[in-house]
């Protein structure tokens, strides 16, 4: 999905928006604004927020098996031996959470995230299976990932209920439901800079030529794992509402400038549901102790074709066999 189209003769005064690009894997963080670096890991983004002086956190955790080379990536640039006060996950899916123990334990510090989440962070529950049946390039992806929880036992606890963010003065988080239904996202006033984990993508992530170029673009969230449409849409719009200057999400390059507000409101007016899936128009439920009510998963006519094709290819090669 394209920003807003804007007529060539008023181009020239379009608000302008500033991708803030890193090389996919580069051993080194980039900074997004004073105070917020940003580091890729495979197809997802953390954020180092706060300096080592005055102490900072780390914002989610990164796949499973990353953690060495995300405290390396760190150590180049806020020194060997820094690490943080917290690690604060916007939400617990596999890409952002996944190394959140193996971090937590080696730093020894705490994990916070939203009361809804905890359940998948403690493992009472697994998330609502993901729907590969949706098209696009994640959906097919999603096949291969899991929708397990994890159990970070006595090193996660919730969030503060006033809104403050632990160790990150001038920080708040807000409740963003509707990717996950524990889902949150942090917003600093000095400077409007908003780190939206899966609330939205800077990304098509529909797209498989996104996925290798990273064209800076606002976008919906992963759609195979949202399991609340009009909650998700809610949460755009609440962002909206923040008027950011730069906003930085769980996938995609950042991006700043005075025209970033302007199109997130943009997206929140024209949000993108999908027309099918098994989510669109019955969401997942759950609350404090995870799943309640899942709708029934939609036909999935991908094996069927795989197994057609397996027996068409079976008999030909029999064919050719008896032919030699």
């Amino acid at each position: 999905m394209d920003l807003p189209t804007i007529a060539p003769e008023a181009r020239a005064a379009r608000p302008r928006i500033t991708p803030v690009r890193s090389s996919r894997n580069s051993v080194n963080l980039v900074e997004v604004a004073p105070g917020v670096d940003y580091l890729t890991v495979g197809f997802v983004n953390l954020y180092a927020v706060g300096d080592v002086e005055q102490g900072w956190i780390l914002v989610d955790s990164g796949l499973l098996g990353t953690a060495a080379f995300t405290r390396s990536a760190i150590g180049r640039r806020r020194g060997p031996r820094a690490r943080p006060h917290a690690i604060v996950l916007t939400h617990g899916h596999f890409d952002h959470a996944g190394s959140a123990y193996a971090l937590a334990e080696e730093w020894d510090v705490p994990v916070y995230a939203h009361r809804l989440e905890l359940p998948y962070l403690t493992g009472r529950s697994d998330y609502p299976p993901q729907d590969p049946t949706m098209g696009g390039a994640i959906a097919q992806m999603s096949r291969a990932f899991p929708h397990s929880g994890f159990d970070l036992g006595r090193r996660v606890h919730p969030l503060p209920d006033d809104g403050s963010v632990p160790h990150a003065p001038g920080w708040r988080w807000l409740h963003t439901p509707g990717h996950t239904h524990g889902h949150v996202s942090l917003f600093r006033d000095s400077g409007r800079v908003l780190i939206a984990g899966d609330a939205f993508a800077t990304m098509d992530m529909d797209s498989w030529t996104s996925h290798l170029t990273e064209r800076e673009e606002l976008d919906r969230p992963a759609a195979p794992f949202t399991t609340d449409w009009g909650a998700a849409r809610r949460s755009v719009e609440e962002l909206a509402g923040l008027e950011p200057a730069v906003v930085a999400a769980g996938h995609g390059v950042p991006m700043r400038g005075p025209g970033v507000a302007a199109a997130l409101h943009g997206l929140a007016a024209r949000f993108p549901v999908p027309p099918h899936g098994r989510y669109v128009h019955s969401p997942a439920r759950a609350d404090e102790g995870g799943i309640t009510e899942l709708p029934p998963p939609v036909p999935d006519p991908l094996p069927l074709r795989l197994a057609g094709a397996a027996v068409l290819a079976g008999a030909a090669f029999a064919v050719a066999r008896r032919r030699g």
